[in-house]
């Protein structure tokens, strides 16, 4: 891990002495034959660092954390070819390895990709962690939508009277670690976005999955309005699993973000409130013993409330302070870090 770590850290200084990163690159571009100039081709460095603080008020334990350290490079070595590679040198305390993918551009609103990369699957589980806006994830984006594999993916995006995008993939479904195991099944993954206008989405996505030997189909409607002051948003996801092996599962995602700008020291200050909720959820892993697929998310609800401070443009350097309250049945069992917390957090994107 320390050879990793030293090559990613030597790659990004090289690459930084050409030129500083333009704000949030993205995943490289087709660029015109024609306007190729040297810079096109220039890799451009991105990171995300985000130190927290945590206390759980009904323990009275607290604790400081890296919850992020991610550093990417992305860019085209060709008109129609670009290309990402993304680590986290510290995601939770340890090292991985996220996106490794090339992407090409064979018509000017197509383009295909291949390697490791996020599923195209639901709203939130996409954003990355500097897009998010609150200190921790909602229940879909990291226990039940969460997925990232290695495979093949298109999307092809509509800029007429009605646009959309459209993306689809198949993918191993053994996750980033086992990428030599065969498969008989194949995962896939399609995801929509109907974009009536400019401040409205709406996200249709589906997704089979096969853990083990048991086959989940996951199904997700979402949708946000945004202006600029207010994010408005809700999602839905259903999770059913073959052969009856475990209960359905239901899980909800809903929040609202409202905007004030400043003229001193801050840019800008939000306020945020989010409703989540999800019922028991297995991720396909099962008991040793009995067999049968384990609960690995107890049924929960949570309230969170919560205030940021933005020093710059939204999502480059924000302070936030976050309160969950979190509601169990009897019978569900508390995760040691799923409980009611102060959250401090600052968040820098560069």
């Amino acid at each position: 891990m320390s050879r990793i770590t030293t090559t990613v850290v030597t790659l990004l200084l090289a690459t930084s002495v050409f030129g500083q990163a333009k704000e949030d690159a993205g995943d490289g571009k087709k660029l015109e034959m024609k306007t190729m100039e040297f810079k096109d081709y220039l890799p451009e460095i991105h990171g995300t660092i985000r130190g927290k603080y945590e206390y759980q008020t009904e323990t009275q334990e607290s604790r400081f954390e890296v919850r992020n350290a991610r550093f990417s490079v992305s860019g085209n070595v060709h008109p129609l070819v670009a290309y990402k590679a993304e680590i986290d040198l510290s995601d939770e305390g340890s090292i991985k390895m996220l996106d490794a993918y090339a992407r090409v551009f064979p018509l000017q609103d197509l383009n295909f990709t291949i390697g490791q990369m996020r599923v195209p699957f639901t709203i939130d589980a996409h954003r990355s962690p500097h897009q998010q806006y609150f200190a921790n994830r909602s229940f879909i984006a990291k226990q039940v939508g969460n997925v990232r594999d290695v495979g093949f993916t298109t999307a092809y995006i509509n800029k007429g009277s009605v646009p959309f995008i459209l993306e689809g993939g198949l993918f191993n479904g053994s996750g980033l670690m086992n990428q030599k195991e065969w498969h008989k099944t194949l995962n896939y993954s399609v995801k929509a976005q109907l974009l009536p206008d400019k401040n409205w989405n709406v996200t249709l996505s589906t997704q089979m999955i096969k853990p083990e030997d048991v086959r989940i189909n996951v199904y997700d409607v979402g949708i946000y309005y945004q202006n600029n002051r207010f994010h408005i948003e809700a999602e839905y996801l259903y999770k059913m699993y073959g052969y009856e092996a475990f209960k359905d599962v239901h899980a909800v995602n809903s929040f609202i973000n409202y905007d004030l700008p400043l003229k001193k020291v801050f840019n800008k200050i939000s306020f945020l409130a989010r409703y989540d909720m999800m019922t028991d959820h297995s991720d396909g892993r099962k008991d040793e013993i009995t067999k049968a697929l384990i609960i690995n998310d107890y049924d929960r609800h949570r309230v969170t409330g919560g205030i940021t401070l933005s020093l710059s443009k939204a999502f480059i350097a924000d302070l936030r302070l976050n309160f969950e309250k979190y509601f169990y049945k009897k019978s569900g069992v508390p995760k040691e870090s799923e409980q009611d917390k102060i959250i401090i957090e600052f968040m820098t994107r560069f």
